[in-house]
């Protein structure tokens, strides 16, 4: 018996540090941001709003426990989830807390203004839709996490080039803008632009983890339209 139990003591606190190095609201958000790509720790650190310091820090806790690995080149330190599995880990907290709080439901409800003019669901229908040029799918995420992965058919404009670019947008078909998922901001204040700018656009409460998580194609900078 005391061979067993030490054997269950080694097994669960291995298990135990996937839950401490994520046990800080802030790494989370450090894995939202990775699973879209990979990030200097200066990016993250913009991102997250953290002075670069604090990033390095929640990085490095990250990484010791094998969630992240790091890229060095030169003086820039990149980082990225370690695999897919991160991804799942990532969305089944999220789903984990969505289903335990009814506060997360509260919160989202006061902040998400705009969600009476959010896309209904019918992640199929969008996918015709857009492969038939009936609709214009934005992702308004930054280019680089465009290029790692994005929605079939999508076109990448970034909410900071978004003002600049939209005579480049048809005023003849809906636009659906999409970023990182039901929480990310960027195409809540993608939609403000462009509905007051008289564009009929939706947004889409998916983003790339999403997608896949339900089962569906995405495209990434290797590879062709579905």
């Amino acid at each position: 018996m005391p061979d067993a139990r030490r054997l269950k003591d080694t097994l669960y606190e291995y298990f135990a540090r996937i839950g401490k190095a994520t046990s800080s609201p802030k790494r989370l958000e450090i894995l939202d941001l990775l699973c879209q790509g990979e990030k200097t720790v200066e990016e993250v650190a913009k991102q997250a709003q953290l002075d670069v310091k604090n990033a390095s820090a929640h990085l490095k806790v990250l990484h010791s426990a094998r969630l992240v690995e790091v890229r060095r080149e030169g003086k820039y330190a990149h980082y990225t989830v370690a695999d897919e599995m991160v991804a799942h880990y990532w969305l089944m907290t999220r789903s984990m807390a969505e289903h335990r709080f009814a506060e997360v439901e509260r919160a989202v409800k006061s902040y998400f203004k705009e969600r009476e003019v959010m896309l209904p669901l019918d992640r199929q229908a969008l996918l015709g839709k857009a492969r038939r040029g009936q609709v214009v799918v934005l992702d308004v995420r930054p280019a680089s996490e465009y290029e790692k992965a994005h929605l079939p058919y999508a076109r990448s404009l970034p909410l900071a080039e978004l003002e600049q670019r939209l005579a480049t947008l048809p005023r003849n078909k809906q636009i659906v803008a999409y970023c990182r998922g039901p929480y990310c901001v960027l195409s809540v204040e993608a939609l403000k632009v462009l509905r007051r700018r008289g564009f009929n656009a939706l947004r889409l409460s998916d983003g790339v983890l999403e997608w896949q998580a339900a089962g569906l194609p995405v495209v990434h900078s290797s590879s062709s339209e579905v």
